[in-house]
């Protein structure tokens, strides 16, 4: 007689997976600007809309939480806080790379797709710039808020070897940052090549 798993054990056990974005979100204080560049310009269904009262512990004040379709189940989102301006912290630092690291990134089947959109894009008077990466290649833009945007091929499909590369490249990147204390103690890419050197001398040592 077999006797039924402590339900609890069983769930922190299983294999959990993720099935994709369902949306990021981020506020906007340009709400025409905003829906027509996303419904008009990028030509994104506009499917959802929550407009609320404010809610949870904080001074929340009252908003529009709306939703364009980005393709595959994925949506991209934003809140329009009712009665405030933007914060200075916020605002588009468009030459700062900690602003352009935070950026939303759609992918397409193929290098034709990518060209129709550069093209549409341009059409509609906005600035667009493409480079190729190691993996992928892209179009890059911002949409009226100074959030970024690109879209982007994949040139090749990811391979086991770059899983493994990328293991030993953040294996020796966050020891370093363990001696250092952080990034600012970090002296430059070159450490982290020299770490990860040495580490594969040490394993391929007989």
């Amino acid at each position: 007689m077999t006797t039924n798993p402590n339900p609890a054990a069983a769930a922190a056990t299983r294999p959990l997976v993720l099935h994709g974005v369902h949306h990021t979100a981020r506020p906007t204080w340009k709400l025409r600007e905003t829906v027509e560049f996303y419904r008009d310009a990028l030509g994104l269904p506009l499917v959802h809309a929550v407009s609320a009262k404010g809610w949870g512990r904080e001074a929340h004040p009252d908003f529009v939480h709306f939703f364009f379709d980005s393709g595959n189940g994925s949506t991209i989102a934003f809140f329009y806080y009712l009665g405030t301006q933007r914060p200075e912290w916020l605002e588009p630092r468009r030459e700062d790379h900690n602003y352009r690291a935070t950026h939303t990134a759609w992918q397409v089947r193929d290098r034709e797709a990518l060209q129709a959109w550069k093209e549409r894009l341009e059409a509609r008077g906005i600035g667009v710039y493409q480079t190729p990466h190691e993996v992928i290649e892209s179009i890059y833009f911002q949409d009226p808020n100074g959030y970024g945007l690109e879209i982007t091929v994949a040139t090749r499909p990811f391979l086991p070897a770059d899983a493994l590369d990328a293991a030993r490249t953040l294996e020796a990147a966050m020891a370093l940052e363990d001696q250092a204390g952080g990034p600012l103690g970090m002296s430059g890419i070159e450490a982290v090549w020299r770490r990860k050197a040495e580490a594969l001398e040490t394993k391929a040592a007989p």
